[in-house]
């Protein structure tokens, strides 16, 4: 059971304030917070990209590259494995090959190095010949390794965009340029890692004795992956974000990136509309973040860095099939936890271990701690088996939580068991060593779930935007919603309900029928609504039925024909029978 919420509606005065805007997009823009009048005209006119060198970092950071260029240095990009780490790395790199430098990128191993520097990585790095490191989308938290990466010789510029350790004497003692820092009062603090990646290109550009016209060419190569990492990584897509990846949908649509144009085609993800920022969400980041969750980041790289049209396609099909694959193992892990599980008694906080012949892949149980929570509503920690050390078994684990629950404070509380971790208050991560320290674990969360959470309040809440009659519905409403895209994180897509409609039609699709569509009607208005993937859910609807719906608007496009259409979020009996 979910139970719906909707929005409290925007005052008259308001509403009166703004006769230029439709009155639906005004309560969406209150829905956000955005009343002021500066505010919204920030938000339909986001301001151009800051200047990079706003950052007090930048110039020295900037310089040092310069230096090592001009010196022949190796220069080498060490980035993440998820789709921000990767589009961060790909666009520096580029750029300083393209600025002639001797350049080179390293990502990671998910599962046997982890996030951000280590130091095998950093000793074998030196040992090639490196001399300056520059992160992207990590490092802010790598003091010891970059005392490390330093003792060995070598030079270290971060880029990163997560927060900064609490005590600023845990800082790496480098030049790093973080928009996050509130002491470098950068304007815009939500750039995700390919942002501030992106910042320091174009501040090598305007220092690059380069004509206009090719420093032109060169950013807006760059916006693409801009746009990509920014909408995978989930970050603030008001402000400057929403500038950048506005920009970067256009280049997007020009099909200029090979590897991208691949992969758009086999996985079939265009369908002859424009790519929206939910095309990256749902369908390209996916695929990229495939890459190193069943194999090694490399692959989503060469494929955005490539210019040559057998290898596009060849590792288009990879990254297209791994995703395939990684959706295989996170339901067949997904099946396995589902057993586990006991309808009827839900536990404050979902524990759930491999069996002690399973090893469920680290890079999907995330995933699958995603799924479990959303469905029951709970707290979620997925947790596998790793190799042994010391003789104990080793276990990792992945977590994913609920608004009414700080997962990452709750693990904190419970650090005494554990070997590392990490996270924030919606999601984490950690490993820990022994059956005993699990055991103890297990315990100690589900003592401080029991502080924080009571169980009958434990119900999933369905944020509502708007109430629309059927009758309200048309072409001309969805023009002017356009305005507010893209939609994202603080600007999510708009949810509307409209009560009290019957079923006319019903109609089921797919090549398996999973799929089903219904006309609905009010008065004399009716309109399709299809629901992907719930023709089991909603099986038991029949023609006359009268429901209530949440959904969101969308367009149908079909033989020419183009009309609104409803795609469903949720359905119940209407609670006033007529």
């Amino acid at each position: 059971m979910k139970i719906w919420q909707l929005s409290p509606a925007a005052s008259p005065e308001f509403i009166s304030a703004h006769p230029e805007l439709h009155s639906v997009v005004l309560q969406l823009l209150f829905n956000r917070g955005l009343t002021k009048p500066q505010d919204i005209k920030d938000f339909f006119n986001p301001p151009d990209s800051y200047d990079p060198f706003l950052f007090k970092n930048m110039t020295a950071a900037v310089d040092l590259i310069i230096k090592n260029i001009k010196s022949g240095n190796k220069i080498v990009v060490y980035g993440d494995y998820d789709a921000d780490g990767v589009t961060s790395s790909v666009i520096l790199w580029e750029t300083l090959n393209i600025l002639h430098a001797q350049a080179d990128v390293y990502l990671p191993d998910r599962v046997s190095e982890g996030y951000g520097l280590n130091k095998p990585a950093l000793k074998t790095l030196f040992e090639q010949g490196t001399k300056l490191i520059i992160t992207v989308d990590n490092g802010i938290r790598n003091k010891e390794a970059v005392a490390y990466a330093k003792e060995l010789g070598l030079e270290v510029i971060i880029t990163d965009h997560h927060s900064l350790p609490e005590n600023r004497s845990d800082l790496p003692d480098c030049l790093y340029i973080n928009p996050a820092d509130i002491e470098d009062n950068y304007p815009w603090p939500f750039l995700a890692g390919v942002g501030v990646s992106f910042k320091l290109v174009s501040a090598l550009l305007i220092k690059a004795n380069l004509p206009d016209s090719q420093k032109k060419l060169i950013f807006d190569k760059c916006l693409d992956l801009v746009a990509v990492g920014t909408v995978a990584d989930m970050v603030n897509l008001l402000g400057e974000n929403r500038s950048l990846v506005q920009s970067g949908l256009k280049i997007l649509n020009l099909g200029r990136r090979l590897g991208l144009e691949e992969l758009i085609k086999t996985a079939k993800i265009k369908n002859d509309r424009p790519l929206e920022a939910w095309n990256i969400g749902w369908q390209i980041g996916p695929r990229l973040n495939a890459a190193s969750r069943l194999a090694h980041a490399n692959s989503a790289f060469s494929l955005l860095a490539t210019t040559d049209a057998a290898e596009a396609k060849q590792l288009a099909e990879e990254l297209n099939e791994r995703n395939n694959h990684r959706q295989q193992i996170t339901a067949e892990i997904t099946a396995s936890v589902e057993e586990q599980i006991d309808p009827q008694n839900v536990p404050l906080v979902i524990i759930a271990l491999a069996g002690a012949e399973d090893v469920w892949n680290e890079g999907v149980i995330g995933l699958v701690a995603g799924r479990i929570a959303e469905k029951y509503y709970r707290p979620t920690l997925i947790v596998t088996r790793v190799e042994e050390k010391d003789g104990q078994p080793g276990f990792k684990a992945s977590g994913r939580s609920i608004p009414e629950f700080n997962l990452i404070a709750a693990v904190e509380e419970s650090g005494e068991f554990l070997d590392k971790y990490g996270g924030h208050p919606m999601a984490c991560g950690f490993s820990l060593i022994g059956e005993k320290n699990l055991a103890d674990f297990r315990q100690k969360i589900l003592t401080e779930a029991a502080k924080k959470l009571e169980l009958d309040k434990l119900y999933p809440k369905l944020n509502i935007d708007v109430e629309l009659k059927i009758a309200d519905i048309n072409l001309a409403l969805l023009d002017d919603l356009n305005v507010l895209s893209p939609y994202g994180q603080n600007n999510p897509q708009p949810r509307f309900a409209s009560y009290n409609v019957y079923v006319d039609d019903i109609v089921t699709m797919g090549t398996d029928k999973q799929h089903i569509k219904f006309r609905f009607s009010s008065g004399m208005a009716s309109i399709w609504g299809v629901a992907f993937g719930a023709a089991q859910t909603y099986q038991a609807l029949k023609i006359g039925d009268q429901l209530d719906l949440v959904y969101y608007l969308d367009i149908n496009d079909f033989n020419g024909r183009r009309e609104p259409q409803l795609k469903i979020i949720d359905i119940r009996p209407s609670e006033i029978k007529k």
